[in-house]
């Protein structure tokens, strides 16, 4: 199978044309949003890290930003600092810039430029600039063995694990066995299935990582002697008939598929092997689709038993409803419904092929739900406190 995209001049494929605004620090979030709504065919994120960070969790802010700056979806880079700041914009945009020598990125600090006007106003003549060169790209045909497919699932439900989440496993499996890439994440929804996936790791080293990464979660969780529940699964999920944490990582766990476990990275760590990766994230939806846009995926397909509005400013969001009920009463958001396993129309195998059909589709730019509502969703994995 092949898609139309856009071949970079590292050799790298991008599914989109971003030109991106990234704020390296809360206080310079007005100043993002204003350059891109100033130049139409730029896109901006908003968070409220960047400053007042110990070291671990400065590092990670850090490499969240890189890691959206060099995804292949993204033209070219506007990086906005205030000036003050513990992740400097300076380090950032040359980071970027060394990692992809062919993008054009761009600088601005609001201290230096005068204050938010000059910022904004300079800032959007670079971001001009870069969308008028964006443009005149042509895409071409690629081969599907080149996409990466970050998977997730949020607001589940008791058919979650029945439908949506195994035919996304489904389309994982057929996409690993054309060549391409899948993630799984979510460590505290793995927990319980641990065994399922480690199971499944190409060597001891691959299955003890595994174990360690989902251990590790668990014992933090009991360190500071919470019970996860109400968190994860939260109400919602719990309502919609999800009682335990292993119950609800016994139906997540099928989103992997049944394709062996190549590696496990850590959180926004860059995706380097074909196959089946697992990343490890919360389960927080937009913390997770977060790292695995900074880690470099093409595309998400995320999976909904209760329904979401979400999606990640650079990283096309396919939705896919685990029943008929919710995807007739959110077709607003919602791409393709696999309630149509429960209802006994369709197989599952049958909806993988629909949801890996969708994928060249969306791959090809045809906007998701997610992107014509104009989401642009973006928060960062917190490891300690701010001072």
């Amino acid at each position: 199978m092949e898609f139309m995209g856009y071949r970079r001049p590292d050799g790298s494929v991008g599914i989109r044309n971003h030109v991106l605004v990234i704020p390296t620090v809360v206080c310079a979030n007005q100043v993002a949003r204003g350059i891109s709504h100033t130049v139409k065919g730029s896109v901006w994120v908003e968070h409220q890290h960047g400053c007042s960070q110990l070291a671990p969790d400065a590092a990670q802010t850090a490499r969240v930003f890189i890691g959206h700056g060099t995804n292949p979806n993204v033209f070219g880079v506007v990086v906005v600092g205030l000036g003050c700041e513990v992740v400097r914009a300076q380090d950032v945009a040359a980071e970027i810039k060394k990692q992809c020598p062919h993008k054009p990125v761009h600088c601005v600090i609001i201290q230096d430029a005068g204050g938010s006007y000059k910022a904004i106003s300079e800032g959007a003549i670079e971001a001009h600039k870069m969308v008028e060169q964006a443009s005149m790209l042509v895409r071409e045909p690629i081969d599907v063995a080149e996409l990466i497919l970050g998977t997730e699932c949020g607001g589940s439900d008791a058919c979650s694990g029945l439908s949506a989440n195994p035919a996304l496993g489904a389309a994982s499996d057929l996409l690993i066995d054309a060549g391409g890439t899948s993630i799984l994440s979510e460590t505290p929804e793995l927990i319980g299935a641990e065994h399922i996936i480690a199971g499944r790791a190409i060597n001891e080293d691959v299955a003890n990582r595994c174990y360690a990464t989902i251990k590790a979660f668990e014992d933090s969780a009991n360190a500071i002697g919470v019970d996860m529940r109400g968190g994860n699964p939260t109400p919602g999920n719990i309502e919609g008939g999800l009682s335990s944490i292993e119950e609800k990582s016994l139906g997540c766990v099928y989103k992997g598929g049944t394709r062996p476990l190549v590696d496990v990275i850590g959180y926004a760590e860059k995706i380097s092997k074909k196959g089946l990766v697992y990343m490890d994230t919360p389960g927080n939806d937009i913390e997770q689709l977060t790292g695995m846009a900074a880690g470099g995926c093409h595309i998400c397909v995320f999976t909904t038993g209760r329904g979401t509005p979400t999606g990640s400013a650079i990283v096309p969001t396919i939705k896919v409803a685990s029943n008929t009920a919710m995807y007739n009463k959110m077709k607003d958001n919602i791409d393709i419904n696999a309630g149509t396993v429960v209802d006994g129309e369709e197989t599952i195998q049958q909806v993988g092929q629909r949801i890996l059909e969708e994928m060249v589709r969306v791959a090809s730019g045809k906007m998701t739900k997610s992107e014509i509502l104009g989401h642009n969703d973006f928060g960062i994995q917190r490891i300690g406190p701010t001072l």
